[in-house]
């Protein structure tokens, strides 16, 4: 089954973690929804599932008698999904997924097909082809945020002269000391590359090449000594309060998460943001599919998809939900300007690149571990 591959995002228009877990409830008078039965629903933890939980699980088991809610964390790719479906053991539901992985997992056969005309209409009265942003539904995926990639630092470890862009999280001479990474090539070439000076809407043409391919890790070696790697999301902002890394590149909503909710002294560095989608995906021949339908239909309304964003600063996916992202989880922050596509954070940002990572993560993934090998 090919990946049908929507418009690339140009304008988002949006002017604005609990680890492994089971959740259950039978609720009074609810309704039946699909088969009754428990969803294994997998996601990256901390914040982010948390936010999840309250926007997504909770509501809609009050809603669908019967059902119960197992949620697991994981750290992204598609190896456990193809495991499964290949083994013909899936015990995964419905997971949370990055962009090129959908891509890949669907290209692979691996996924479920979704048919976008029994989505739910926004509440706006438009129907979910035109209420879904540009390039965020797919044959077998269907988006529910817009998040990012960025780099943070602990305003009362760094004071006066503060770092601004991506090219000061690679000077270790006017601000030394430790860099938190995640443990991968996806969005390090890209950093690395930005801070040697490539610009921002050019980086993806430099790493088509071999050269440009040589210069991001030429970039990433000057600073390969001093980086702790992480592989969780809930990991950078411990890192940064547990003072192990003077500056770290995490998904803006955990850094957000600390400040607002934790009162952690950190600051967003926007120069230079990845920015990506994350969608949900049903594994073929899961035991619980239509459930699983139900689940991914629900929580991509468009009252859930704005529910989420008042928990993380992770933009909906729907054109209509973003005019009822309002507070922070009825705390006084306002949640618009958080998000990684307000219009002064987009100033110098990259748009993930789907295609060139599924087009190039597994060999990408073998050069970075060797690189990571030789010490």
């Amino acid at each position: 089954m090919k990946f049908t591959k929507s418009l690339a995002i140009t304008a988002l228009g949006l002017g604005t973690a609990l680890a492994a877990t089971a959740t259950t409830a039978t609720v009074a008078n609810a309704k039946a929804c699909g088969k009754a039965g428990e969803l294994t629903i997998v996601s990256w933890g901390g914040a982010y599932t948390k936010s999840q939980v309250e926007a997504y699980h909770k509501p809609f088991l009050k809603d669908c008698a019967g059902a119960k809610i197992k949620s697991q964390d994981y750290s992204g790719g598609i190896a456990e999904i193809k495991a499964q479906v290949e083994g013909k053991k899936v015990s995964w539901d419905i997971v949370d997924v990055e962009l090129s992985d959908a891509i890949r997992a669907c290209d692979e056969g691996l996924l479920e097909t979704i048919d976008h005309a029994k989505l739910p209409k926004g509440d706006n009265g438009a129907v979910a082809t035109d209420d879904f942003l540009k390039g965020t539904l797919y044959d077998c995926a269907v988006a529910n945020i817009v998040w990012s990639t960025i780099f943070a630092y602990d305003t009362t470890k760094i004071k006066g002269d503060v770092p601004k862009t991506m090219a000061d999280f690679f000077d270790l001479k006017k601000w030394p000391g430790k860099r938190g990474m995640r443990k991968g090539a996806k969005v390090n070439l890209e950093f690395a590359l930005m801070a040697d000076g490539v610009a921002a809407k050019d980086v993806y043409k430099a790493l088509e090449t071999k050269a440009g391919l040589d210069r991001a890790f030429k970039k990433l070696d000057t600073i390969k000594s001093s980086v702790v790697w992480w592989t969780a999301g809930a990991q950078p902002p411990q890192l940064l309060a547990d003072g192990e890394v003077l500056m770290t590149t995490a998904y803006n909503g955990r850094i957000f998460n600390a400040v607002a909710g934790e009162g952690k002294p950190f600051a967003i560095v926007w120069d230079g943001q990845i920015w990506d989608l994350d969608l949900w995906v049903i594994p073929k021949g899961g035991p619980n599919k239509d459930l699983a339908m139900d689940f991914l239909k629900y929580s991509t309304g468009t009252k859930p998809l704005a529910a989420q964003a008042s928990y993380i600063s992770y933009g909906p996916a729907r054109k209509s939900s973003s005019s009822l992202v309002g507070k922070y989880h009825n705390k006084d922050i306002d949640m618009g300007p958080q998000m990684p596509t307000a219009p002064n954070n987009l100033k110098n940002a990259v748009q993930s690149n789907f295609s060139f990572w599924a087009d190039n993560a597994d060999q990408l993934k073998e050069r970075f571990n060797a690189w990571l090998a030789k010490g």
